[in-house]
């Protein structure tokens, strides 16, 4: 029981980030290696968690997603190609292959959430300075497929670069561009469980009861995404997932 209300309430924290701006697997991850799930079963078990939770969040922006152009839909077939390309090379992956990366893969996605600021700067500045240099749709999806590759893989941090290419779109709203990351990160989840079902590598128990959490988080994330001051979050999840790191290196080192 009481590992399942832990599992509840990291589903939470996940939701909520990933509802924010991403990331929440930086938690999550080691969480459920120290509930003793392998890592690479971790990983791919993180794709339920996220999952559930990012559907809530795409609901709590709605009335944003409502008004992104139809024509970026078509994003949609490169992120399922990149995903499904990712987490076909995990599941080809050896237990013990990946959990020797496992530590460069955190530190990666440990990187992206501390330097986040500037990829936010960034956004803000093109779309504050918008041209008619916008990146074609075609550019926008070739250079979604190795993202989505990434989040098809391991997928911590991938919102934080989801949030960065859509920057390039001529979508005027920095909610519309979050909002459209969540239903991106809903195909990338989606597109991997379907290529691991088979696999045995999904916790499926573990992954549903932090989901439920996660559902929770995603739609209160997304509705309070305005009311949340992120500077102490951050030092809070760079401290984790360093020491996340430091602990995976000596395990595994």
């Amino acid at each position: 029981m009481e590992k399942d209300i832990v599992l509840v309430l990291v589903g939470f924290v996940v939701g909520v980030m990933n509802a924010i701006a991403g990331g929440g697997m930086l938690v999550g991850f080691p969480v459920l290696i120290a509930l003793g799930i392998p890592p690479i079963t971790a990983n791919a078990t993180g794709m339920v968690v996220t999952a559930p939770g990012q559907l809530a969040s795409a609901l709590g922006y709605w009335k944003y997603l409502r008004r992104v152009p139809m024509r970026y839909a078509w994003l949609l077939v490169p992120a399922v190609i990149g995903a499904a390309a990712g987490s076909l090379t995990l599941r080809n992956t050896s237990p013990h292959d990946f959990a020797r990366i496992v530590p460069v893969l955190v530190l990666f996605g440990v990187a992206l959430f501390a330097f986040q600021p500037l990829l936010h700067f960034h956004l803000h500045k093109h779309l504050e300075k918008r041209t008619k240099r916008m990146l074609p749709l075609l550019m926008l999806g070739l250079a979604m497929i190795p993202l989505c590759f990434y989040g098809g893989y391991f997928g911590a941090g991938y919102g934080f670069l989801m949030l960065a290419f859509l920057g390039f779109a001529s979508v005027p709203d920095t909610h519309m561009i979050n909002a459209m990351k969540n239903v991106s990160a809903i195909f990338v989840s989606g597109t991997s469980m379907i290529c691991l079902y088979s696999s045995h590598l999904i916790h499926w128990r573990v992954g549903m009861i932090a989901g439920a959490g996660a559902v929770i988080g995603g739609f209160l994330g997304a509705r309070g995404a305005q009311k949340v001051s992120s500077y102490w979050l951050r030092i809070c999840i760079v401290v984790i997932g360093v020491a996340a790191v430091i602990y995976l290196a000596l395990q595994q080192y």
